[in-house]
């Protein structure tokens, strides 16, 4: 397949951060009297990957006031953004290889529904920013995932790119932005139209790599 840009999900197509982001709230929440009563798995954040932060603090604290559920939402993702730096999450097997071998003829970016600050303690925890060239988040700016897309082609001049990520959401944003797709069907969702299926990560050498 020919493109001039990849564009990537984060959780579910990169890495699974799921044990160490629940670790990480419930340091936080165990501290909080309203919140005594919730003990959250990584299996409780498997499932809100991909979602906006706004949508995930519904969830979790509904039973709180909107004003409150969002600032134990920002107390959580400042001590998430903290304990990733120092314990990291799970590194897909081939990332690094792989997006060594795709930045070789392709500029690589990332646009996540996730706060400021998690994709740049990814790419520290793992060294991984010298392959990419861009970068943006719900958490910069509250946009959808597919304006996000949008935003970031534009002001990089992409004019042929595709997106790569493991849910439906993750596909309609992607077509929503005139992007191509390919579904992480390693990852944690499903997705009921793409361009392309990858098994692992790796999978995007065979469809990217000369």
């Amino acid at each position: 397949m020919n493109t001039e840009s990849l564009i990537f999900d984060m959780d579910g197509t990169l890495w699974d951060s799921s044990r160490s982001v629940a670790e990480s709230w419930n340091e936080v929440i165990e501290n909080l009297p309203d919140c005594a009563d919730i003990r959250l798995t990584a299996n409780d954040i498997q499932s809100i990957m991909g979602l906006t932060m706004d949508v995930i603090a519904d969830k979790f604290f509904g039973n709180t006031s909107k004003a409150r559920r969002m600032e134990i939402m920002e107390l959580c993702s400042s001590h998430e953004n903290d304990y990733l730096l120092v314990h990291g999450g799970r590194l897909y097997d081939g990332v690094e290889e792989t997006l060594a071998a795709l930045h070789k003829d392709h500029r690589l970016f990332i646009v996540s529904n996730c706060q400021s600050g998690y994709i740049e303690g990814f790419l520290k925890y793992y060294s991984l920013d010298r392959f990419f060239t861009d970068h943006i988040c719900w958490g910069d700016n509250k946009l959808s995932k597919g304006d996000n897309i949008k935003l970031i082609a534009g002001r990089n001049h992409i004019s042929d790119g595709v997106y790569v990520g493991d849910t439906q959401g993750d596909c309609d944003s992607a077509y929503y932005a005139g992007m191509k797709f390919i579904h992480a069907a390693y990852g944690f969702g499903t997705a009921d139209r793409s361009d392309g299926i990858i098994r692992s990560f790796t999978g995007l050498k065979e469809l990217f790599c000369r």
